[in-house]
């Protein structure tokens, strides 16, 4: 049972996707080449060969896709700029092309009565760019800015939401220490100057956006977590749950929030940070509001053998599972949400990216039905409830994803969508749980009528 009147009148119904999991039209109009372009074009990196050249086609088909969401009920949308479409060299000549695009969509959404909600960078970085060094370098996120500058001056007239990275945990410890994502590295300095430099650059553009777009801007960032606990009550396992934790939220939070880079982690790195004066102040600046993307909880024991953390995730057993062989965990975005309340002090809160994988198929009646994902999206909701009542500011949900789309590292297997592609035809058809947001939606409005 979700308890719909615990959410707020203006609240916002939305879904999430990412430039380069749905665009396609990778060399079209004057975009050039991505990490991911790179990545997902070298043997072995994806599974099945797939990469993301024509993913689901959205660059043609947006008008298609924006119906989508009128037919779903969701009143919000939450896209990514590609920053190889708009600035093909990471800095320098602007290609207008690209920007029209954006032109386009954005009025799209707007004339079908939709918010955009604005991801300047969901890890696109023009490859020109790591060229010449990537996030290990201090003069990508001053690109960044720029870049950031540019789509604010052509789009903040109309948009209002913005966030400037998305899971910067992603960028830099999935990317450069564990080597499974764009741009396919290993190495601790590396990842932890590129977590430095990614905070930086969210806070240069922040100020970017702001000083670019209307007063109306909203800048934000969106960061990914995970609950995490011991496996056992053995204090060698307690420690390695607050390393996990050190390492996949307080890293990423404490500096956002005025508290700086933890020093224990500093300590366990053992890397120097690439500090400036004044850098602290600038990752520092106040949100306009935080963006939590939450899939599953990690359960952790001590690991001393192993890589940094030192702390390794185990499988509990008759838990339930996504296709993704993650955690089915509602209680898990509750307590997060209480956390970055009552810890951190976040003042207006988004679900930027809520969902889960599993094998669905165009049944002989035309229709995709996917009870699991159905309950799992009340599950969450029924959390994100709970977590209003106890005072969170939440202001929104967005769900992952609009679309089945090109999972990463994963390919083309894993499908997230509320409305299921057919990557051979691009035909869309809506699943049962996109029928049954649609559902929760028009309850709320119902309800909300009615106060």
């Amino acid at each position: 049972m979700i308890d719909l009147a615990a959410f707020p009148p203006d609240f916002a119904w939305g879904t999430a996707t990412s430039a380069y999991q749905i665009e396609g039209a990778v060399a079209e109009d004057g975009r050039a080449p991505s990490i991911w372009d790179t990545f997902s074009h070298s043997p072995g990196r994806i599974d099945n060969g797939d990469h993301g050249d024509v993913a689901c086609d959205h660059y043609h088909r947006w008008p298609e896709d924006i119906a989508l969401m009128k037919r779903l009920g969701t009143d919000a949308y939450r896209l990514s700029v590609a920053w190889p479409r708009v600035v093909p060299g990471g800095d320098g000549p602007v290609n207008g092309a690209g920007l029209d695009f954006y032109d386009r969509l954005v009025d799209g959404l707007l004339d079908a009565g939709i918010t955009p909600s604005v991801t300047l960078y969901h890890w696109d970085l023009p490859q020109a760019l790591q060229d010449r060094g990537g996030w290990a370098e201090r003069e990508t996120a001053e690109h960044l800015a720029r870049y950031a500058s540019v789509v604010a001056e052509r789009l903040g007239d109309r948009v209002t939401q913005w966030a400037t990275l998305n899971e910067p945990l992603c960028s830099a410890w999935i990317g450069h220490l564990e080597g499974r994502m764009a741009p396919g590295l290993t190495d601790l300095t590396t990842a932890v100057r590129a977590s430095y430099h990614l905070l930086l650059g969210h806070g240069l553009a922040a100020q970017a956006v702001r000083a670019a777009a209307s007063g109306a801007a909203r800048t934000g960032l969106v960061t990914n977590h995970s609950t995490v606990a011991a496996a056992s009550t053995r204090p060698e396992d307690v420690a390695a749950a607050a390393r996990m934790d050190g390492h996949i939220n307080r890293w990423w939070l404490d500096p956002v929030y005025g508290r700086g880079f933890p020093a224990d982690m500093r300590e366990l790195y053992g890397v120097e940070l690439p500090e400036r004066a004044g850098d602290m102040a600038t990752i520092a600046a106040p949100l306009d509001w935080h963006g939590l993307n939450y899939y599953f909880p990690a359960t952790v024991v001590d690991d001393p053998g192993g890589p940094v953390p030192y702390a390794r995730e185990v499988r509990l057993p008759d838990v339930p599972r996504t296709g993704m062989d993650w955690q089915i965990d509602a209680d898990g975005l509750e307590a997060l949400l209480l956390r970055l309340t009552d810890d951190y002090g976040a003042h207006r809160l988004y679900v930027t990216e809520n969902g889960s994988a599993f094998a669905d198929a165009v049944g002989p009646d035309g229709a995709v039905h996917d009870p699991e994902r159905a309950r799992y999206l009340e599950q969450h909701l029924a959390a994100c409830a709970r977590a209003v009542r106890k005072g969170v500011p939440l202001a929104g949900y967005y769900a992952w994803s609009l679309l089945d789309n090109f999972e990463w590292a994963y390919g083309y297997d894993k499908r997230f969508g509320l409305v299921h592609v057919d990557y051979a035809t691009q035909v869309r058809t809506v699943k049962t749980s996109g029928l049954r947001y649609a559902e929760i939606i028009r309850a709320h409005r119902r309800g909300a009528a009615t106060d």
